[in-house]
């Protein structure tokens, strides 16, 4: 049970709240003094903190004593079942390890807490992600677009043919994009020809996915990597 007292001194108001129980977190607030309102706060247990994550950011999960649950099934550093247990049990734990109270399953009944150091938790969790989303765009197939023209010259082929090998030998999908423009459209044998070249000159480092094929005035042919 919590209680408000009431004392003066020196011509200021000081309110303390004191709880019955030793374990609980005392708090006392100062008067004005020169204009400034002086806020104290302390715990009856050393070393036991609110939170131990990054300065300036809200923890990701409830730790130490922002854990409000009587009870918590608690677990060790490396994940082996220790049992349910009051959530003071739990924080006494917590401190003669040297490690953090945290709550990974907040929702569960009763929730499951681990003992952890909190800071290490969060810098590896954060290095997996980092892991996971290199590994997620090195599988990412691209599709990479050359465009051309009926009229194109043999250097601009031969510079769009060189990048289509580069593209193909990173594993990525080439999509040649022949262009018409005005006339050019009663000239589409050309930009069948040079579909037919390109693919012979790729040779086999290179399949044609699908059929060659008009939407409106580009002639599209698309290419995948030869895994055989």
């Amino acid at each position: 049970m919590w209680t408000t007292t009431t004392t003066r001194h020196a011509g200021a108001t000081r309110l303390a709240r004191v709880g019955t129980a030793s374990r609980r977190t005392c708090a006392s607030v100062g008067g004005r003094y020169g204009g400034r309102l002086v806020v104290e706060a302390r715990s009856t247990r050393p070393g036991m903190r609110p939170g131990r994550g990054p300065p300036g950011k809200k923890n990701l999960h409830l730790i130490n004593r922002d854990i409000r649950a009587p009870e918590v099934r608690l677990q060790g550093e490396n994940k082996e079942v220790l049992g349910i247990m009051d959530v003071e049990e739990a924080l006494e734990r917590a401190q003669d390890a040297g490690l953090d109270l945290v709550c990974i399953q907040e929702k569960a009944d009763p929730p499951v807490c681990r003992l952890l150091d909190y800071k290490k938790f969060l810098y590896d969790e954060e290095k997996k992600k980092k892991e996971a989303k290199k590994k997620s765009a090195a599988g990412r197939v691209e599709v990479k677009e050359l465009k051309l023209r009926p009229n194109t010259d043999v250097h601009d082929y031969q510079v769009r043919l060189r990048s289509a090998q580069k593209f193909l030998s990173k594993g990525d999908k080439v999509k040649i994009n022949i262009q018409f423009r005005g006339r050019e459209m009663e000239f589409k044998n050309l930009g069948q020809e040079i579909c037919e070249k390109f693919v012979a000159d790729l040779g086999e480092s290179a399949v044609v996915e699908g059929k060659i094929r008009m939407e409106g005035r580009n002639m599209l042919m698309f290419l995948a990597p030869n895994k055989t």
